[in-house]
């Protein structure tokens, strides 16, 4: 029997996660599973503008509320949003953000359940939630810990059998996306560098990266494309010039937006790149990725449904631990500035494992 609260059947479900891309997709699992809990219901997301195309042609998201980030910030547009979100009155809104905007967003929306996570075991001393569940200790599940807590947020309420929990974040493609046909001129096996991270911080130092490519264009028979940020690009050219085998990369493919990204992503073999949405798009999209992750960030969280083969990845804190402190002021100092840490994560690092999930895919 399907839950009910207060009397309601709870069919107009919004969930808040107006973050990055890589967060969107992954929140996307709510609305997949509560699908299966009320398959009638409206699930609408509230996501950030540039966001959209993670989740655009989902059929378990039936309205996506793009706003922009900046105009948001502005009081008069936060208070037009809220009566917005009162207007269409929610019976049920997930908050997987559960910061203090889309706190107040749930608290003034009249919705009779608000579900938001608590921070380090605490609750706000304002009651924005009607119900909070707290971050689990620690990931139980492959799929990593960041989606296994989204997946523990909505099944604490709505609880559904273990064999039925979709794990899986996915993209779905229209039948025109399918067939794209840039790369259909190539006839070598094309594969996806995200050679930039989506900050600074997430990005290797850029003579590493070169040294990288350079393996990988001399040691297999592919053609290469860059994946980078529109406003990276005179980065990415300049890590083009700095490349010794020019004739296998191929620069003059570029999407410029999420979706574009996307159905390219698709008609490549695999992605290796810097840990961040472009690796969550193509684990969605079924891909193997290669992923190297910025020394900062916490790989349990992010590492989604790594097998050591289909999908697997480097961090330096598994290469050399003593470099590591479970301090959190420490912590926060490598996030400020990881380039020293990065530095220690060197191509001669990294390579053999690279060589190994590579030749798995492409020999």
């Amino acid at each position: 029997m399907l839950p009910v609260i207060a009397g309601i059947t709870m069919k107009k479900i919004l969930v808040i996660q107006n973050k990055r891309i890589g967060d969107v997709l992954i929140a996307s699992v709510i609305a997949q599973n509560m699908k299966t809990v009320y398959p009638d219901s409206q699930i609408d997301f509230l996501v950030y503008d540039y966001t959209v195309g993670v989740i655009e042609n989902n059929p378990n998201i039936d309205n996506i509320i793009a706003i922009n980030e900046k105009e948001l910030k502005q009081i008069l547009n936060l208070k037009q949003l809220i009566s917005r979100v009162k207007k269409t009155n929610y019976d049920i809104i997930f908050d997987p953000y559960s910061k203090l905007q889309s706190r107040i967003i749930c608290y003034f929306s009249g919705a009779q359940m608000r579900i938001g996570f608590q921070k380090r075991g605490k609750n706000p001393w304002f009651k924005f939630y009607t119900h909070t569940v707290p971050f689990l200790e620690e990931k139980t599940h492959y799929c990593g810990k960041a989606i296994e807590d989204r997946v523990h947020m909505f099944n604490t309420f709505f609880p559904l059998p273990q064999d039925q929990i979709d794990y899986h974040p996915r993209i779905v493609l229209t039948e025109k996306e399918q067939q794209y046909n840039r790369l259909d001129k190539y006839d070598k096996p094309a594969i996806m560098l995200g050679i930039l991270g989506s900050t600074p911080q997430k990005s290797m130092p850029y003579d590493y990266i070169v040294k990288l490519i350079d393996h990988i264009t001399s040691t297999f028979d592919v053609n290469v494309l860059f994946n980078y940020a529109p406003h990276q690009k005179e980065d990415a050219l300049h890590i083009y010039e700095q490349c010794q085998n020019k004739d296998n990369i191929i620069i003059d493919i570029y999407e410029d937006s999420i979706r574009g990204f996307i159905t390219l992503m698709n008609k490549c073999k695999l992605l290796v790149g810097n840990e961040g949405g472009i690796v969550h798009i193509a684990k969605a999209l079924g891909k193997p990725t290669f992923t190297i992750f910025s020394p900062y960030v916490l790989k349990e969280h992010w590492a989604s449904f790594e097998d050591g083969k289909t999908h697997t990845s480097i961090h330096l804190l598994e290469e050399k631990p003593d470099l590591f402190s479970t301090d959190r002021e420490e912590r926060r100092k490598i996030e400020e500035d990881p380039s020293y840490m990065y530095k220690q994560l060197t191509p001669e690092m990294i390579i053999p494992k690279l060589d190994a999930f590579l030749n798995t895919h492409l020999l």
